[in-house]
């Protein structure tokens, strides 16, 4: 390696560390956990963890991995039954199984619209559909994030086929998609609307099938992408929609045709998770509470910069990298595994600490958390940390 190629490795690594950016590994074990996305338990459930590995002796051929991409030597009798029942579950037509969310929405921005094509994203839609946008041929503008009136402005100029991407539950605040109006909208310009629900698969709707299926919207989304590493707590995702759309991807959707097929365990995994997430109605109804108790809890000086969320996701801006970063440290003395969001992750004077509630905190865990919350953010602002 060139010593110009080095200096400039270290200079950009200098600039992180510099801004109180710099990304690296942290591992808090004991700590009581509110900031993973396992919002039902499922990644951490031992009788999911049994179910799979008793399903998996079962199978006819006990591969550890699938052998190669999907459409060589990848494909399977169990692949396919699962997308048939991911697909029924979200009372979709199709599902086509990616091996990460990331890569789904990688596969699906980057191969759809095309050249003459429009993209209009929320403000605030995931890195990962930005990044498919950008490996697309069409033309792309933001909206302002969950503004019809800006949406529209967009769409009246739009030309050729017409493509809204937003999220459900917004990844990084926590709030939701007016999906209705949204969808009214898109119906009224003859856009298609596409819905990443990955924050909300297994949360919403009777039996955990997302926003859309609860708000009775699935024939009027286009797409959706739903991921299996958060509620699931398995690995992977799925793009769920016509059968046209499903074999548009397979032939065109680089991301899915170039790369190995998913192994059938993690398959399997996302089976018993799916075969599971009926069963959790009661998990769904305590996060539920646990919600409305985190925010009851919380001074009036963190209600008042705390993003409006009805989400087990409950963002509070605390501004400054630095800052951020402290503020978690000293919930962490109590026993507490809270993250700081920084920028520029999240816009500058934007930064936050992104509380992810779950089924398996308990209310004295909640305690824990708002009680040192409370506290050491008082602290913060008298500038005693």
């Amino acid at each position: 390696m060139s010593i110009e190629i080095r200096k400039y490795i270290a200079h950009k690594i200098q600039e992180r560390k510099d801004a109180d950016a710099f990304r690296q590994f942290r591992i808090n074990e004991g700590a009581i956990d509110f900031c993973s996305n396992d919002y039902l338990g499922f990644a951490r459930s031992e009788e999911l963890f049994q179910e799979v590995e008793k399903e998996a002796k079962m199978l006819e051929q006990r591969l550890n991995g699938s052998t190669g991409a999907r459409t060589i030597t990848g494909s399977s009798a169990l692949l396919e039954e699962v997308e048939q029942k991911i697909a029924a579950f979200h009372l979709s037509e199709a599902a086509l199984f990616y091996n990460s969310g990331y890569t789904a929405n990688l596969g699906l921005f980057s191969a759809l619209p095309y050249r003459g094509d429009t993209i209009l994203y929320d403000a605030l839609i995931h890195a990962s559909i930005r990044d498919g946008i950008r490996l697309s041929k069409a033309n792309s503008f933001s909206f302002e994030h969950n503004n019809l009136e800006s949406l529209e402005k967009r769409l009246a100029k739009a030309n050729g086929n017409v493509f809204v991407a937003v999220e459900s539950i917004y990844s990084m605040d926590g709030d939701a998609a007016p999906l209705k109006d949204l969808a009214a909208l898109c119906n009224k310009y003859q856009a298609a609307l596409i819905v990443d629900e990955a924050h909300s698969n297994g949360i919403y709707g009777k039996e955990g099938e997302g926003m859309v299926v609860e708000l009775g919207l699935e024939s009027d989304v286009f797409a959706r992408v739903v991921t299996f590493g958060k509620a699931l707590g398995c690995h992977g995702a799925a793009v769920l929609g016509s059968k046209d759309l499903k074999n548009f991807l397979i032939n065109y959707s680089r991301p899915f045709i170039y790369t190995t097929a998913p192994a059938p365990h993690q398959v399997l995994g996302v089976k018993i998770a799916y075969d599971n997430l009926s069963k959790v109605s009661d998990k769904r109804l305590y996060l539920s509470k646990l919600i409305d108790l985190f925010n009851a809890k919380l001074d009036s000086l963190l209600r008042e910069n705390l993003i409006g969320s009805s989400s087990p996701i409950q963002c509070i801006i605390v501004p400054g990298n630095a800052q951020v970063k402290r503020l978690c440290a000293m919930v962490l003395e109590d026993g507490i595994d809270l993250r700081p969001i920084v920028a520029p992750t999240v816009p500058l004077g934007k930064e936050r600490i992104r509380i992810c509630l779950h089924a398996f905190n308990t209310e004295e865990d909640l305690e824990r958390l708002t009680t040192s919350l409370n506290r050491n953010y008082k602290k913060l602002l008298e500038g005693k940390l």
